[in-house]
């Protein structure tokens, strides 16, 4: 068997195609009329989450403003043998628009906005039978494909060796392998077993911060124009528990179970660009256009990994074979890399009529299989600025992959706001986000596996390949003089198929199968924002 070895082949929770695609990811967020009109504002304006889609939207503003918002999220549909917070409460946004007029009809404004952009809270629970797979199979082929199992010229017999493309020096791999070579061997060859069935649980928490800094103004009241500086602040942490029952196709012969622990952290910037216009000076509807560079992520990764096996004896070619009981532990492994977003383009048209009734549609294109990620390259020092700087490239062997596996995102929102009174607001709105995710993609394989680092660097294998979202929600508002207070609610739902690792894959004889488990994320959020208009 090769519990230890197969850390030396897995895909990542860094520099790895998923991972880049869920930190790439944006939720619906912002303020509760922002998000209770279904974010449908990019041609409307005059909303401070404008700021962080088509910044031109605050150039509408006629008033200073200042507003903030809290919410609580919860996850439906949790299994309740999942571990994890399925509610939590989240600080969604504050910020303030400083208005000033420029001309008789027009207005230089400010802004500065704080949101969160990405909420990573989430519990995936997946539990399925296998029978012709095991995540030991996999090891198995990979170790011997990278190099990480040598043939030592004995037929059947492997070994582990360091003379692969990417050895296992690189992270936790070679001190598991050393510590576990008396584990699991049997007079110095390697065995693996299939598995019954196995119990997956990944509870994760953290969020990106987004801090938008925008100037923005208007020509005559006909054209608005902006443009925002945006800053991220990533943090996230994943606690992942997979479960194999093994077997050797007689007998059920006890449990192998990996704990892993995943940080993310770093920080990004991007520029955003908007424009709004009237096309007709007597009517009030309105057309915008955006666009937003990637984000450029700088980002380090850490995790601690820990394997336990509880094997009872059995039988290899007659001989008597017990593993027993054993756990290999992992040092903190910590690894820095670069992440480019894809850019985003957008377009969105908007109408009030009299000032009882706004609606808004927007739609946006984003490129997810253009996702660039990066390895760190040499330092260098600039004289000129007195500063040290870190070049990087493009890993073309991940990036590849991406292309195989991700393909374009559209985002289509609509949302309607309705005063029966002038101090009253019905708000409603309706979100499609189309599949970021090829159907058959996988995780870390393709036609073969991946000589990349984010592949070197391993300590999970599972992955999901999720369709498309959509999003309902409802918003209430009420004005008293200068003041607001805004309520929303927004319930979103999408489903996908969940693999514990590559679905299928043959490989110098060994061969493994493994069949998706369908899996759901429901979430139900409730949102509250105050505001002051002066």
């Amino acid at each position: 068997m090769l519990w230890m070895c197969f850390m030396a082949a897995l895909p990542v929770m860094a520099q790895e195609t998923y991972q880049d695609a869920n930190t790439a990811t944006e939720d619906l967020n912002g303020t509760a009329r922002y998000v209770g009109m279904g974010g449908a504002m990019e041609a409307l304006g005059a909303d401070i989450s404008t700021i962080s889609t088509n910044p031109a939207g605050i150039g509408l503003f006629r008033r200073s403003n200042v507003s903030a918002t809290i919410g609580v999220v919860s996850q439906g549909n949790v299994d309740k043998a999942a571990t994890g917070d399925k509610t939590h409460m989240s600080f969604d946004q504050i910020g303030f628009v400083y208005s000033r007029p420029s001309g008789k009809n027009s207005y230089m404004n400010f802004g500065f906005n704080y949101h969160k952009s990405r909420d990573f809270n989430h519990i995936l629970y997946a539990a399925n039978k296998l029978g012709d797979g095991s995540q030991q199979i996999l090891s198995y082929a990979s170790g011997i494909s990278t190099g990480q199992l040598g043939y030592q010229g004995t037929p059947g017999k492997y070994e582990p060796t360091f003379t692969g493309a990417y050895p296992p020096t690189y992270s936790q791999v070679d001190e598991l392998i050393n510590q576990g070579l008396n584990f699991n061997t049997y007079d110095g060859e390697y065995y693996y077993l299939y598995a019954d069935d196995y119990v997956f649980n990944r509870h994760a928490k953290g969020y990106i911060g987004e801090y938008d800094f925008n100037l923005s103004g208007n020509i005559n009241d006909r054209v608005y124009l902006g443009i925002t500086f945006g800053l991220h602040d990533v943090h996230y942490k994943g606690f992942t528990n997979y479960e194999e029952n093994l077997t050797n196709d007689i007998e059920s012969l006890g449990d192998a179970e990996l704990y892993d622990e995943r940080k993310i952290t770093g920080i990004g910037y991007d520029v955003k660009a908007g424009v709004i216009v009237r096309p007709i000076e007597e009517s009030a509807f309105r057309l915008g256009a955006y666009v937003s560079t990637p984000t450029f992520y700088d980002l380090k990764t850490s995790n601690y990994t820990q394997l336990d096996n509880y094997l009872k004896e059995y039988m290899i070619d007659g001989k008597p074979y017990s593993a027993g009981a054993y756990s290999v532990v992992s040092n903190e492994d910590v690894y820095e890399f670069r992440l480019n977003t894809p850019w985003k383009f957008g377009l969105s048209a908007g109408h009030t009529v009299g000032n009882f009734l706004a609606l808004g549609a927007t739609f946006e294109y984003s490129d997810f299989s253009g996702i660039d990620t990066r390895e760190k390259g040499d330092e260098y020092y600039d004289a000129w600025y007195d500063t040290y700087y870190t070049s990087s490239y493009s890993d073309n062997a991940m990036n590849d992959h991406t292309d195989a596996t991700l393909k374009g995102v559209c985002t289509v929102k609509v949302g309607a706001e309705y005063k029966p009174i002038p101090e009253l607001a019905l708000r409603a709105g309706y979100n499609y986000v189309s599949p970021a995710y090829k159907k058959d993609g996988m995780r870390g394989y393709r036609d073969g596996f991946i000589q990349s680092l984010g592949t070197a660097y391993s300590s999970t294998t599972d992955y999901t390949n999720w369709d498309c979202t959509h999003r309902i929600t409802l918003g209430l508002g009420y004005t008293f003089k200068n003041f607001y207070a805004d309520l929303a609610y927004q319930y979103s739902t999408k489903k996908g198929d969940f693999y514990p690792f590559q679905k299928e894959f043959s490989m110098g004889g060994v061969e493994s199968f493994c069949s998706s488990t369908k899996v759901e994320d429901n979430r139900h959020q409730a949102m509250l924002t105050l505001g002051y208009r002066f």
